[in-house]
């Protein structure tokens, strides 16, 4: 709309101080001739801008001249909490508000305010997504998110990773959780609060259906204990491993957690080996895991992870040795 466009205008002026006419067209995605059209309209409506002419000239706000509306509309006020991930906005479908929020903000402050937080934009940025994959993208996440700020029921067809793999489920969401690329719904079902993966959301049929949710809900402390209740059903047992002293003294380059933490709790053998004690989630994820460091690292316990990993090594020979 026009009017939203000339506020924009407005309040990239009182920003960034002075802007050509092209660089306000890139940023508002529209002609030169809107843009010129745009200016004169702001100028008869008494706003006092004017254009500086040569190589250095543009558009800009008479000095001192600051205006005061700077309200967020709904949208933008609920997008507030993406400043400063565009990414995490993107997937969300709400770019258009983000951006207008941090504009709004951005105007609301004075200049050497304003100058602090452009550089603390340009010199930290948060990188969600973990190394060696991409953030999961998921066609039904704006849904999701247009169902948790209003309160509406989703009728969603899940795959599970325990049969049967399909099933249908109707969910209250309470609100959207991202971890390291991947978004998870946290919803009230009909058997309590469950967490739901989004990317895993095969079909999503929304619904005019509001729900009431329970008074006092905290999403960060729910999830927080859906970890912990997580971490402590998805270790079925321990592997006592002894990890050589080529191994241990590298340490800090090593990618498994589980075992890094480990050996930095266990006292060094005088040969400098550590015997450890890790957390297994089964033998096969262990067998896989460990796997990888070959020689470095010899699992003592228990039994049939030894086997597991003589079957797996044998497996191997018979591919490269034939």
């Amino acid at each position: 709309m026009r009017s939203s466009r000339l506020l924009s205008i407005l309040l990239l002026l009182q920003t960034r101080r002075r802007l050509t006419a092209r660089e306000l067209a890139d940023e508002l995605e529209v002609s030169l001739r809107t843009i010129y059209r745009d200016v004169d309209a702001l100028a008869a409506a008494g706003v006092p801008v004017y254009a500086d002419q040569g190589r250095a000239g543009g558009y800009r706000l008479v000095e001192g001249y600051r205006t005061r509306l700077t309200g967020l509309n709904e949208q933008e006020a609920a997008a507030l909490f993406l400043v400063g991930m565009p990414g995490a906005a993107a997937a969300l479908g709400l770019t258009e508000q983000t951006s207008a929020a941090e504009l709004k903000l951005l105007a609301a402050l004075a200049p050497d305010q304003r100058d602090r937080a452009g550089r603390l934009k340009n010199r930290f940025h948060l990188d969600l997504p973990a190394w060696y994959q991409d953030a999961e993208t998921s066609p039904y996440l704006a849904q999701v998110a247009d169902a948790v700020l209003h309160d509406r029921r989703i009728r969603v067809l899940y795959r599970r990773w325990e049969a049967p793999r399909e099933v249908e489920r109707v969910l209250e969401p309470y609100g959207l959780v991202l971890k390291n690329g991947s978004w998870y719904v946290v919803s009230a079902t009909t058997n309590g609060m469950r967490t739901y993966r989004v990317s895993s959301i095969l079909e999503l049929t929304p619904t005019e259906e509001e729900f009431e949710r329970s008074e006092g809900f905290d999403l960060a402390g729910f999830w927080q204990e859906h970890l912990d209740q997580f971490d402590q059903v998805r270790f079925t047992g321990q592997a006592v491993v002894r990890v050589s002293a080529r191994l241990a003294a590298k340490m800090h380059d090593v990618s498994f957690p589980l075992l890094v933490k480990a050996v930095a709790a266990a006292e060094p053998a005088g040969d400098g080996s550590v015997t450890a004690t890790v957390p297994i989630e089964s033998i096969p994820n262990a067998a896989a895991a460990f796997c990888r460091f070959g020689n470095a690292v010899e699992v003592l316990e228990p039994p049939e992870l030894r086997d597991e990993l003589a079957a797996l090594a044998r497996t191997l020979l018979d591919v490269y040795e034939s």
